[in-house]
């Protein structure tokens, strides 16, 4: 435990006393940083600590199992996701998923994962992109399907 001891002369004119200020502005630093320690993700006890990161190939098959054939009834069940990473920021690309039978949790993580894979690499590799922006294109629901939106469909946006 971080124990301060503060001895400040106080002078009867001054309104607000440093002592206290200080006090509380040193504890709340305490507090942050004794919380962020405490908030990083724990390591599986039974996992060994050389093993490896999956890499970005193997996160895209699991993601793809994940979302698997994209089963919807409707396009209010169709979402996207956003998969890898550009160097200069931004998805490499989108992904149409259905939360029919999904609520997509496990899908995020894994889309989180991927891109930070992807992210480290480009990193590592000191990869470029052409720095272009990726939109969302949507998804909707055709022949039963999850499907992205082709480019330049109207999806009721007002001008």
């Amino acid at each position: 435990m971080l124990a301060i001891s503060i001895s400040v002369a106080h002078h009867e004119g001054m309104k607000t006393p440093i002592a206290p200020t200080l006090l509380r502005f040193l504890c709340v630093g305490a507090l942050l940083l004794a919380t962020s320690a405490c908030s990083a993700p724990a390591q599986d006890a039974a996992a060994d600590p050389a093993t490896p990161a999956p890499t970005q190939a193997a996160l895209l098959e699991q993601i793809q199992s994940e979302v698997g054939n994209a089963a919807c009834d409707s396009t209010q069940q169709c979402q996207t996701i956003a998969i890898g990473a550009k160097a200069c920021g931004g998805p490499e690309r989108y992904l149409a998923w259905s939360n029919k039978n999904n609520d997509g949790k496990k899908l995020k993580a894994l889309a989180y994962a991927q891109a930070e894979a992807s992210r480290r690499q480009q990193q590592n590799d000191g990869l470029l992109s052409t720095c272009s922006i990726i939109t969302d294109p949507g998804a909707s629901c055709v022949a039963g399907r999850c499907e992205l939106q082709k480019p330049g469909l109207n999806r009721g946006s007002a001008l």
